[in-house]
């Protein structure tokens, strides 16, 4: 993990350097991972060249949409947050835990010994460069750290992408978070693209972070140029899409608990865990065990689950949450007041995924604010009782 250096400088990095970045992080033994254009969406994968990031491509999404469209310049980071979030690859969906086998003194058991990959991050949105810290704080930092997270996410090399062009699904700003990077990454890039080039404002943000830049041609920037960055970014932080409201949103769900919102979202949600797929802080897992036909070998795997599924809270005699509308509750609930009671934080970054990814498109800024208003007119009304 990348420590924050104190004195930190920004110099301009052009956009054809880009090669020559990616080469010296593969180069140290990095696996480079970043955006790319793959299946109708942008998404992580392994880059062998810059040349494979997302460059000319933008976003159009909303609620229960996501589109890919063709940009009038070739800006390379100019889009919203895609399908995938970095949690694929510090907490995979699908992971062997142990295998096991007969031999001739019995029962065998072995722990899954694959080497983690040393990873590099190219193109991390601030959004979820906080959400690379929640999950530190859940997998991390907690009694029992995570053996698998912990060797993953220990020694990434972060390259963020500071946002100048948020989508209409975005609400980092009201989420505390963006469009600026904050803590947590080593080298921080601003991209701009204009009659006078394209390049790269990069802030370094730890030693690894500078030695890794020192192998980059660059130059210093002036304080034009950092202005101008400050200024693009400050503009951003007034074009959210949405917005969560302006209340304690910790207090609301817990006062929220009875409201009859829950009934209404109920009847369009389907229960089919996307938004808890996408969401790059859901965390929750199940094992599965598996043979094959002789039944002379065995393996355990670990794989994302979700509250939205019947079977997570099942126990002896039934589930705990047999409605739609209580496992939404569970998720929105948990999201944005008592993981401040788990983790001190809100698990929520203000991506907006689960909005863009909702099949029916339920979007989790319109359900607050209706359970604000809910609360606000119950308010009035033991007021006039009063």
């Amino acid at each position: 993990m990348s420590v924050q250096t104190e004195n930190r400088r920004s110099v301009l990095v052009e956009h054809a350097d880009l090669e020559v970045l990616v080469r010296v992080l593969r180069d140290d033994g990095y696996t480079v991972v970043g955006p790319s254009v793959r299946d109708g969406a942008i998404g992580l994968v392994e880059l062998e060249r810059a040349a494979e990031l997302p460059s000319g491509w933008g976003v159009e999404a909303d609620a229960g949409r996501y589109r890919l469209v063709r940009r009038d310049d070739e800006a390379a980071f100019a889009n919203s947050a895609g399908p995938q979030s970095w949690k694929s690859f510090l907490h995979p969906a699908h992971e062997r835990l142990t295998t096991s086998e007969w031999d001739e003194t019995g029962m065998v058991f072995h722990a899954e010994a694959k080497p983690a990959p040393r990873y590099a991050f190219l193109g991390v949105r601030p959004c979820d460069l906080v959400a690379m810290g929640v999950l530190d704080g859940v997998l991390a930092r907690g009694a029992f750290p995570d053996p698998s997270y912990t060797a993953r996410r220990d020694g990434v090399f972060v390259v963020a992408v500071n946002c100048t062009e948020p989508g209409t699904t975005c609400f980092c700003v009201s989420m505390g978070g963006g469009p600026k990077a904050g803590a947590g990454y080593d080298l921080a890039m601003t991209e701009r693209l204009d009659k006078t080039g394209h390049r790269y404002l990069v802030e370094v943000g730890s030693a690894a972070g500078q030695r890794i830049l020192d192998l980059v041609p660059h130059r210093p920037a002036d304080g034009s140029d950092v202005a101008e960055v400050d200024a693009d970014l400050a503009e951003a932080a007034t074009r959210m899409g949405r917005a969560m409201p302006e209340v304690d949103l910790r207090r609301l769900l817990a006062d929220s608990r009875e409201s009859p919102h829950w009934d209404d979202v109920a009847s369009r949600c389907l229960s089919c865990a996307n938004c808890t797929m996408v969401c790059p802080t859901c965390f929750c897992t199940t094992t599965e065990d598996v043979s094959d036909l002789t039944d002379d070998h065995a393996e355990r795997w670990r794989r994302w689950d979700s509250c939205f599924n019947l079977d997570f809270s099942y126990v002896h005699g039934g589930e705990v949450r047999p409605s739609t509308g209580s496992r939404y509750r569970q998720w929105i609930s948990h999201k944005l007041s008592t993981w401040h009671d788990q983790f001190g934080t809100s698990g929520c970054v203000g991506c907006g995924r689960c909005i863009a990814w909702c099949p029916v498109g339920i979007d989790i800024t319109a359900e607050a604010a209706k359970l604000a208003d809910l609360a606000s007119l119950g308010t009035e009304e033991a007021g006039n009782h009063d």
